[in-house]
């Protein structure tokens, strides 16, 4: 009899974000994508969320196997790569160029083996898996579903996807290579639930294309455009359009000047070189020859975008007459960062535009329509809804009952949950620990909760609490305080706690000659610049507490 294969989701699941999947055939296992999600307000002091990979520690994987280049996909793959041991990394032409660079950040590039995969080639055969690709449209380019196949059975991850009938560079989701495999017959489909609950279809990329050209044209000063970085086609369309009507573009926030750079060397974005400028020049330029595109869509503290709806950006400004466009839809969770960043822009006088009052944003993931057409090209044998939170995953797993999959053979699983796939079907059976990996500074370090993480930090290193007071002036800007410091178990040295005192008060004297008297902005630029001064001096990492008072 065949051996089972263990299925064990790591991340993904009961959640948007951090996705990572792990397949196991005896002491043979590879990994589907190794993303991250970006910390919730209650994450005090945490930069990043990864999955738990504790059960990896120690066991040789044979392959990390990317579906495409999101972060919640492939951000966690330098972490990864640091703390196991991988024998390469294999995704498509984009999906690793873009990898290639966060790996050069890390100092890995050089140390790591990139494979590139084509869709619709032949298996790559890794031990006991044969891994094939096929081509799916999504928001950034080269997405693609992957195909597991062994002795105990055939597989299909979908990764993220929808049925894009007009995608912009052409490439649609491959919809005879999917009824081929269907033919073929599938034991097991892993299927993105990120829409299950939305009906219909999800609309063309080339929608947003339509709205870029009936909005710019109409615009008299200049226009902001803020999405993902990595909607490469999204910031081609409206680069396109903006060129078409005399604009010049400026390409603002160091991940999205990566990618573009990224996608024009290898032809997947052609824009004329003497149409693109440096947004410092952009600003020297009349305001309706301007169009900004950078990051910021999820409101993101220190993102280009909000630092220019809190008048902190170096470079670019916005003023009334202006207009904001954000092309995505809030991530769960960053609603009110999002929310505050329009507000702050509309008190500048920009007009703003967002998903929910013009058509500026289509979603990359199927909709209900789009999963029964999945579903019905691939017949699976059994369902395990992946990528959403939990009434995603019901949503999907009512579609999959309603095509006909036996109750039994949908797997609604969660984090750690332990699938095993034999001849004979599908079937839960266990659990491994899959709780969360915080990110902090330099640091990765797994624990249970925020609250223990940060009593461990407290025991360790400290805290300093940073005291100012702000008092506004009728005018812009305001006054600042000497800042006061309070420190606990950082020590007794009175010559470092003059030295930070000096830092801080450098610190609000700056912001405050600048005009930058936002609580918000203050906090974060007090935290970064005290931390760094201490790690600098001390090797330590204490929690800063950044306390602001407005009279």
């Amino acid at each position: 009899m065949a051996e089972a294969l263990r299925i064990i989701p790591l991340g993904g699941l009961g959640e948007v974000g951090k996705n990572m999947t792990v397949f196991e055939l005896g002491d043979e296992r590879i990994v589907v994508d190794a993303g991250l999600a970006f910390p919730r307000d209650e994450h005090f002091g945490v930069d990043l969320v990864l999955p738990d990979f504790a059960h990896l520690v120690g066991r040789r994987v044979r392959a990390v196997v990317l579906t495409h280049a999101h972060e919640d996909h492939v951000g966690g793959l330098p972490y990864v790569l640091r703390e196991l041991e991988v024998e390469e990394v294999i995704g498509t032409r984009l999906t690793l160029a873009l990898v290639k660079s966060k790996l050069d950040e890390h100092g890995l590039a050089s140390v790591t083996v990139l494979t590139e995969a084509e869709p619709g080639s032949a298996p790559l055969e890794l031990g006991p898996f044969g891994v094939s690709f096929v081509r799916m449209a999504h928001s950034v380019p080269d997405s693609t579903a992957v195909v597991i196949e062994t002795e105990a059975g055939r597989v299909l991850h979908t990764g993220d996807w929808k049925l894009d009938h007009t995608p912009v560079d052409g490439l649609k989701t491959d919809v005879g290579a999917l009824a081929a495999l269907g033919n073929r017959g599938v034991d097991l489909l892993l299927g993105d639930s990120t829409n299950a609950e939305r009906p219909g279809m999800t609309g063309s990329e080339r929608l947003v294309g339509e709205a870029f050209r009936q909005l710019i044209p109409l615009r008299t000063g200049r226009i902001v455009i803020a999405s993902f970085a990595s909607n490469i086609h999204r910031v081609q369309q409206a680069a396109e359009v903006a060129i078409a009507h005399g604009r010049k573009v400026a390409v603002v926030g160091r991940s999205m000047r990566k990618n573009m750079n990224i996608a024009r060397s290898l032809g997947y974005v052609d824009l004329p070189d003497e149409m693109i400028v440096s947004p410092k020049e952009a600003m020297d330029l009349p305001r309706d020859e301007v169009l900004v595109l950078c990051t910021g869509s999820q409101g993101e503290p220190m993102s280009a975008l909000t630092r220019i709806a809190y008048g902190d950006h170096q470079n670019v400004e916005v003023e009334r007459g202006d207009t904001v466009i954000i092309s995505a839809k809030p991530v769960p969770g960053n609603e009110l960062r999002v929310h505050d960043s329009i507000n702050r822009l509309s008190r500048l006088g920009a007009e703003v535009l967002h998903q929910e009052i013009a058509p500026v944003h289509v979603s990359g993931h199927a909709c209900s329509e789009e999963l029964r057409t999945l579903l019905s090209l691939v017949r699976p044998k059994a369902v395990m809804p992946i990528h959403g939170e939990y009434r995603m995953l019901a949503a999907h797993a009512r579609l999959a009952r309603d095509a006909g999959v036996p109750e039994s053979a949908i797997l609604l699983a969660e984090n750690g949950s332990v699938v095993e796939l034999t001849p004979d079907g599908a079937r839960l059976v266990g659990h491994v620990e899959a709780g969360v990996t915080f990110v902090d500074g330099l640091g990765v370090g797994d624990v249970e909760d925020v609250a223990l993480r940060d009593r461990r930090r407290l025991s360790e290193d400290g805290v300093l609490i940073v005291v100012t007071t702000v008092a506004l002036t009728d005018g812009d800007g305001g006054e600042v305080a000497p800042p006061e410091l309070i420190a606990r178990g950082v020590g007794e040295d009175e010559e470092l706690i003059g030295e930070l005192r000096v830092e801080a008060e450098r610190i609000v004297r700056e912001l405050a000659g600048n005009g930058i008297t936002e609580i918000k902005l203050l906090q974060e630029h007090i935290h970064d610049g005290i931390g760094q001064a201490v790690y600098q001096r001390t090797r330590r990492r204490p929690m800063i507490l950044p306390v602001v008072i407005e009279v």
